[in-house]
C-alpha cells in the first residue's frame, strides 16, 4: 500500500518541474521504494498523482529496467550483457553466478536474497566485465572476485538477518 507520506513525497515531486510529466521517473522510485516493486496500486497512485492514465505509467515502468515489476531480491544483481561485456565473457559470468546463487537470469533466490538479471549496458565498457549490485559496480569481474564479492554480501545479510528487530506499535 502506498502510504500518504509517499504520495506527499511524490506531490513535493511534481512541484519541482514545469511539466508534471517530468517527475514520473521519480514518483516511480518512490513507489518503488515504498512496495519493493512496482505493483497495480502503484501504478494507479502514480499516474493519480501526475496526471496521467495509468497506461502511460505502465510503458514507462515497464520499459526501464531499474524498475521491478515483481518482487526482487535484497540484492538485485545486473550483469552487462553487451559487446563489449560480451567479448570479456560476461556469459561466463552469468553461468557462474547462475551455478552459485542456483537460479537462472530473471529469477530470485528461494530466500528473496538475490535476483540475478542482465541489462544491455552498464556504461563501463573500459572495465568489462561489469556487473552492478544495488546501483553499486564492480568491475574486471573473475569467478574468483564475483565469489568473494557473494561471500561478502553473505555475511552482510546474515548479520542483517541477527540484528534484533524493533517493534512499532501504533
Amino acid at each position: 500500500m502506498i502510504s500518504e507520506q509517499a504520495k506527499e513525497r511524490m506531490r513535493n515531486m511534481v512541484a519541482r518541474y514545469p511539466v508534471a510529466r517530468s517527475a514520473l521517473l521519480p514518483a516511480l522510485h518512490i513507489a518503488q521504494e515504498e512496495e519493493g516493486y512496482i505493483t497495480a496500486e502503484g501504478l494507479k497512485t502514480v499516474a493519480e498523482v501526475i496526471g496521467l492514465t495509468e497506461d502511460d505509467v505502465k510503458s514507462v515502468a515497464t520499459f526501464y529496467t531499474m524498475y521491478h515489476q515483481q518482487p526482487a531480491g535484497q540484492k538485485v544483481i545486473k550483469v552487462c550483457n553487451s559487446v563489449s561485456c560480451y567479448l570479456r565473457n560476461c556469459d561466463g559470468i552469468i553461468e557462474h553466478l547462475e551455478q552459485r546463487l542456483g537460479i537462472k537470469r530473471g529469477e530470485t533466490t528461494p530466500d528473496g536474497r538475490y535476483t540475478l538479471q542482465t541489462a544491455e549496458c552498464l556504461a563501463s565498457c573500459g572495465t568489462a566485465p561489469v556487473l552492478q549490485v544495488n546501483g553499486e559496480f564492480a568491475e574486471n569481474l573473475t569467478p574468483e572476485k564475483v565469489d568473494a564479492l557473494l561471500d561478502e554480501f553473505d555475511k552482510e545479510l546474515r548479520a542483517k538477518d541477527t540484528q534484533p528487530r524493533t517493534e512499532v506499535r501504533l
